[in-house]
């Protein structure tokens, strides 16, 4: 059964119990309406409502959204627990996000397990609250603190709501608090008054919103629901949100942020069934910005942490890695005991640990320079340690023949800022055992972040595809489009900073030494754009040197130096500039990067398109709700795609080559999603 009930003296106690997370599909629903009618012919002094396991309810079952609503519906449930004779109580542990959070609103009383999050996720799947979240919420805490926790999507943790007035208690054991009640205090939720207006409120969500979720329908909806809760009855209020419940849920965005939501699930799953090697103990060597980043990533999940460097390297890697600890303390993530317990668990020596399970290379990127790395750890570390590399770019099977054992080496590039980006690339080379894959899964787990296995070439899936995106935003320089010109296009598309903020944040240089890199086997017949050399030849290395692709002094400001560099290579190379329309530039870049992602499938370098969408997300700032950047080309059409490279190709037949897999997919009306 997926909802169980008994009595136990005078008190009902009904338990969901759809494991893992307990999903409030159609058989709980049913169970739940089960229970009332059992509920209801009992003399009982009230009902105390619980899930099974860690979790109270997280929600609905998202996959039921593309099929239309089959009763009983989750609003009406909510509002029998609310009107029922016999007052029922919330028990949370866990969590209770989404339905689940709807069902405590509806409950007299709520008792929550210390620790317990407690939210409305909806807008984060593209969709607003559909069982009377937006309405009963603000009439419980107030319009304002209901804005907060609606638009953002965001839970709050059973202390922060106890303080907000969301629960009315916390125990360690919230079931047998609130069997143990010998009255139910408080009213319903649903009768009390209606929540004050608070215009202002109202216009610092929507300005967050408008900044933090740009572009995306579902926030500015529920924002709205909110506001209207003040001026609404229950019945009024709860009718529209669900029209915009079910009107939403078949957008375009929420079917993309779906997509992405269970991508993120199969992700998860490790691709082989091996167990991985015991986490205790990571080396990490290289004390440098992504070392350290690694390092503190490691520390916040439990871990002993040793960051190796060169003696001259020990301070300032101590340092570094201090630096993200005292940053963190500042801004309240972590707390002074949680400061100094990670500072305990790290160590910072010029020499390899011996005990360490799992050592990952985060040195400079030279093949000469991670060679002499990896034959030091495979002497100094335990024969069966797992040693990864963070490699943005080169050769893992190269890098894996220094070591007798390759089946030791996996690739793990994780992305800057290391302990903030939740992508993981896992690169699988020809020799990585399944042990190795299993333990970069595991610690992707255990960092909490998302994995995504991918084979080996140049710049793997993500940074593959962002070379593309960058040559054909060069082209578009060279044509007739100005840096900040293209940066607009694509930040109204939906980036949070076009390619050239982008490249002057992370510094001009890091690109510049990958163009060197490939100077000996670039394709002589590939057009070359020099505008970025001219660019980092003039001493202008991005936001680190105050000056980059823009100007920097406090604020990003256009350039007319940079202009004129645009400019005159256009005028060197003979070329006559034209206009390209914000629309076209978008156009242009998509299709320079699904054309990679069908060679990259094509080579079997990612799995799926999902795989690809994950990477372009969560890696380099494609979009959320698009989906990412396969779900989108197959929203546009590949159709559509293929048309605008056959324009590129005609200008440019070796950069711009169609892939065979488009092609053909175009071709015959299917897309990348397609079986």
């Amino acid at each position: 059964m997926t909802v169980r009930w008994e009595r136990a003296g005078d008190v009902g106690l009904v338990t969901l119990d759809a494991p893992p997370v307990n999903a409030i599909g159609l058989a709980v629903r049913q169970g739940l309406a089960d229970a009332l009618d059992w509920a209801a012919v009992r003399d009982l002094r009230h009902v105390v409502l619980t899930g099974a396991g860690r979790a109270f309810a997280a929600g609905a079952d998202a996959r039921e959204f593309d099929a239309d609503p089959v009763p009983p519906h989750l609003p009406d449930l909510c509002d029998a627990i609310e009107d029922a004779p016999v007052p029922w109580v919330a028990a949370i542990n866990g969590v209770a996000l989404g339905g689940g959070c709807e069902l405590a609103l509806a409950c007299r009383h709520r008792i929550a397990a210390p620790g317990a999050r407690i939210g409305l996720p909806e807008v984060t799947l593209g969709v607003v609250p559909g069982a009377g979240g937006t309405q009963r919420l603000p009439r419980l805490v107030g319009m304002a603190a209901a804005l907060d926790m609606i638009a953002s999507g965001k839970p709050v943790t059973a202390e922060t709501a106890r303080a907000m007035g969301l629960i009315d208690a916390i125990a360690d054991d919230p079931a047998a608090a609130a069997a143990a009640l010998t009255a139910v205090p408080g009213d319903a939720v649903g009768r009390r008054p209606r929540p004050a207006p608070d215009a202002e409120a109202v216009a610092v969500a929507e300005a967050t919103a408008a900044r933090r979720m740009r572009g995306q329908v579902a926030p500015s909806r529920a924002i709205g629901l909110v506001a209207a809760s003040s001026e609404r009855d229950l019945a009024d209020g709860m009718a529209g949100e669900r029209a915009a419940f079910l009107e939403l849920r078949q957008d375009a965005q929420a079917k993309a942020l779906r997509h992405l939501f269970f991508a993120e699930r199969t992700a998860a799953k490790p691709p082989v069934d091996a167990g991985p090697a015991t986490l205790d103990h990571v080396a990490v060597v290289g004390g440098g910005t992504m070392g350290a980043g690694i390092a503190y990533a490691c520390l916040n999940a439990g871990l002993r942490v040793t960051v190796t460097e060169r003696p001259d390297g020990i301070d300032r890697g101590r340092a570094n890695v201090e630096r993200v600890v005292a940053s963190s303390l500042k801004a309240g993530r972590i707390d002074a005991a949680g400061a100094d317990d990670r500072r305990a668990r790290l160590t910072v020596t010029a020499e390899p640990p011996p005990d360490a399970t799992l050592a990952i290379e985060a040195a400079f990127e030279s093949m000469e320079v991670k060679r002499a790395v990896f034959a030091r750890l495979a002497d100094a570390l335990p024969s069966d340690a797992v040693l990864a590399t963070n490699t943005s770019y080169l050769d893992v099977d190269a890098i894996a023949r220094t070591v007798a054992d390759p089946s030791r080496v996996v690739g793990l590039h994780f992305f800057a800022p290391a302990h903030v980006m939740k992508l993981l690339e896992i690169v699988r080379g020809a020799a990585t055992s399944d042990r190795a894959l299993a333990t970069g899964h595991a610690l992707a787990k255990r960092l909490g972040k998302v994995p995504v296995t991918v084979g080996v070439c140049d710049g793997f899936v993500g940074n593959r595809i962002l070379a593309r995106h960058r040559e054909a935003a060069d082209a578009l320089l060279m044509d007739g489009a100005l840096p900040h010109e293209v940066d607009a296009a694509m930040e109204a598309f939906g980036y949070p900073m076009g390619p050239y903020a982008a490249q002057d944040l992370s510094g001009l240089d890091i690109a510049h030494a990958n163009r060197r890199r490939e100077d000996a086997t670039r394709d002589p017949a590939r057009r070359y754009v020099p505008i970025a050399d001219r660019v980092v030849e003039a001493g202008r290395l991005g936001r680190k040197a105050g000056a980059g692709w823009y100007a920097y002094d406090g604020e990003r400001a256009v350039d007319p130096a940079v202009q004129s560099i645009v400019l005159e290579e256009s005028r060197k190379a003979g070329i006559e500039r034209r206009s390209f329309a914000p629309d076209d530039i978008a156009e242009r870049l998509v299709a320079a990067m699904a054309n990679e992602a069908a060679l990259i499938l094509e080579e079997g370098i990612a799995a799926s398109p999902a795989d690809i969408d994950l990477v372009t997300v969560l890696g380099y700032g494609f979009p959320r709700w698009r989906g990412g950047l396969t779900w989108h080309a197959d929203a546009v059409g590949l159709d559509r795609i293929a048309a605008t490279l056959e324009v590129m190709q005609a200008e440019d037949p070796v950069a711009w080559r169609m892939a065979p897999l488009l092609a053909d997919r175009a071709a015959c009306g299917a897309g990348f999603h397609d079986r």
